[in-house]
């Protein structure tokens, strides 16, 4: 609890999805000193925009959470500007940082930095021993760039700053459009709307044979947390729960606590993605003791609940 006393927080993203949760986690640790930039008025893409941030917030902490993110589709049809403004944010935020003095800096990175075909368990040292899959790719390679500038400027400047590598997210306050939700929130709403409807089938995307591994965004949020306080090494750390899901099995699961009964047909045309995907957490716990403490039945039972009362 000490650790946040008298420092004022800048958590970039911190309207967003994890950002929500870190802002609340911060809170309940004591941090009164929160900055939130909006979108709207603080460009993070701008460079100039950035610099009038940091004159004016002058921040102790950065977590740098802000992203330009979507599901495959979303990948798929902008891999130019995912590239562009993951890149850009990250580069101009963390070097803003640098240059006023921050005293620690949390970088998120992604699941999708990883090679296409990596050993499971991912280990961290795995991170560059291979391309990522494809429709991932550019969003994958800017956001790995956090942790090439993070370990430059350590190694250059003495910059304290820390990356981080979540798995994929879920939980109440997820994204549920179509168009850009990930896996959990577009089956919840795909299966919702059919049992709602009557409708007698779902279609989902792919075979439903690659795997998966999910992380609660409250757990996610926490391991945060305790990384900016406990962790200060140059080498990235997964943030995951260290299991693996087919997303068939995803399906059934969904389905049965969505309480929809029709056919999941498969629509084989529609990209897979990465064939697997589990993460070794075993550095995250022995760095800074994270730990996943959410059951995943759980934790879905709690997402579509929540979704399902946004509803009405």
């Amino acid at each position: 609890m000490g650790f946040w006393q008298g420092l004022r927080v800048l958590v970039t993203g911190g309207a967003g999805f994890l950002g929500w949760y870190v802002v609340e986690g911060l809170r309940a640790r004591g941090c009164t000193d929160i900055i939130v930039p909006r979108s709207a008025d603080c460009d993070l893409v701008q460079a100039e925009a950035v610099k009038r941030l940091f004159r004016e917030v002058r921040p102790h902490v950065v977590i740098h959470l802000a992203a330009r993110v979507g599901g495959i589709e979303a990948n798929r049809q902008n891999p130019g500007r995912f590239f562009y403004e993951n890149l850009m944010m990250g580069m101009q935020v963390m070097e803003e940082a640098r240059l006023a003095g921050v005293r620690k800096f949390v970088a998120i990175g992604t699941i999708c930095a990883y090679p296409k075909f990596t050993p499971i368990p991912f280990k961290e040292e795995d991170l560059w021993n291979g391309y990522p899959e494809e429709t991932n790719a550019p969003y994958g390679l800017a956001k790995k760039m956090l942790l090439v500038q993070a370990q430059a400027y350590r190694q250059q400047y003495g910059f304290p700053a820390i990356t981080l590598f979540p798995v994929n997210l879920y939980g109440p306050r997820d994204n549920f459009d179509l168009e850009t939700s990930h896996v959990i929130p577009a089956m919840i709403r795909k299966f919702v709307e059919a049992r709602r409807a009557g409708r007698s089938e779902v279609t989902l995307w792919g075979t439903g044979k690659p795997t998966r591994e999910f992380l609660f965004v409250r757990d996610a949020a926490e391991g945060v947390l305790l990384a900016a306080e406990r962790y200060d090494g140059r080498e990235p750390v997964n943030l995951g729960a260290g299991f693996e899901i087919s997303i068939a099995d995803l399906a059934g699961l969904i389905a049965k606590l969505t309480r929809y009964a029709g056919r999941v047909v498969w629509d084989a045309s529609r990209p897979d993605g990465q064939p697997r995907r589990c993460l070794d957490v075993t550095r995250a716990e022995k760095e800074f003791g994270f730990r996943a403490s959410t059951l995943f039945e759980e934790g879905l039972r709690e997402t579509i609940a929540w979704y399902e009362s946004s509803l009405s």
